[in-house]
Order: structure tokens, then C-alpha cells, then sequence
């Protein structure tokens, strides 16, 4: 497993948090930044590097973290093969995983910062269900 991960200034400070998680875990990453703090970056451009890396590595997931979630789950959702979710706890973190094999993780900075690891945590270790119904339609998801 290999994580992408992608914050701009408003998930900056969680995003080092999440380093330190997964640094504890062992889990590799690559930061894609922001790498400084810098209250006119957009989202945007981390959440485009997020999503071209995890959808030309189908084995790894991303994390993206801005202050609400959405703006970086809209961006991130519109590269083919991807399918980000914006999780506010771990039975959403989970579900997702099993109903969607969602393989991008948006987390609102704002909102999740108590329990982020909660999150991360059920993200991660959570397995797609093999129901045919839930395979149908994440490929339906990439339908023009």
C-alpha cells in the first residue's frame, strides 16, 4: 500500500498530523504539499496531483485534507478511475470502503481533527465487499 497525500493551507497543519500517523504505522507516502503554508494556494492543485498518481497506481489510495473536504472530493472526482469520498468518521470511512471502494479519502480539516486516526484507521484496514452489486456500480462510475 502506498499513500498520496495533498492539503492545501486550510488542511496544512492536519496534514502533518496525518505524516506522523503514518510514519508511526509504517505506511509509505508521498506528499504532493502544500509544503508551506500559504493562505492563497488551491486546493485544487493538490488534489489534481493526488488523483493522476492514485489513478496510475490502482494499488495505492490518497488522503486529501482542505477545510471543509468538499472542494478537494469535487476536484479529485472528476479524473477517471477515482472515486473520492469526503468521510467525517469511521463508519463513513468504512461504508465507503465497502460499498464504493473509494480509493481517495477526503478528510475536512475543520471538522475531523479530534479523530482524523479514527478515520484513517477504518479507511485503510476496510476491504470493497464482493457483492457483484457494489462492483456493478463503481463501474458505472466511469461510464461517459
Amino acid at each position: 500500500m502506498h499513500i498520496y497525500l495533498g492539503a492545501d493551507h486550510r488542511g496544512y497543519q492536519l496534514k502533518k498530523e496525518v505524516i506522523d500517523w503514518l510514519t508511526d504505522q509504517q505506511i509509505p507516502y508521498t506528499d504532493f504539499g502544500a509544503t508551506k503554508y500559504d493562505a492563497e494556494d488551491d486546493y485544487n492543485d493538490f488534489a489534481k496531483q493526488v488523483a493522476k498518481a492514485v489513478s496510475e497506481n490502482p494499488d495505492s489510495f490518497g488522503i486529501l485534507l482542505c477545510g471543509s473536504g468538499q472542494g478537494m472530493c469535487m476536484q479529485a472526482n472528476r479524473h477517471k478511475s477515482i472515486r473520492a469520498a469526503l468521510c467525517n468518521n469511521a463508519a463513513e470511512a468504512i461504508e465507503t470502503r465497502e460499498h464504493n471502494d473509494a480509493n481517495i479519502l477526503c478528510i475536512s480539516a475543520d471538522n475531523a481533527r479530534d479523530h482524523f486516526t479514527e478515520i484513517l484507521d477504518s479507511f485503510l484496514s476496510t476491504q470493497p465487499l464482493p457483492d457483484e452489486k457494489y462492483k456493478r456500480r463503481c463501474q458505472k462510475l466511469d461510464e461517459e
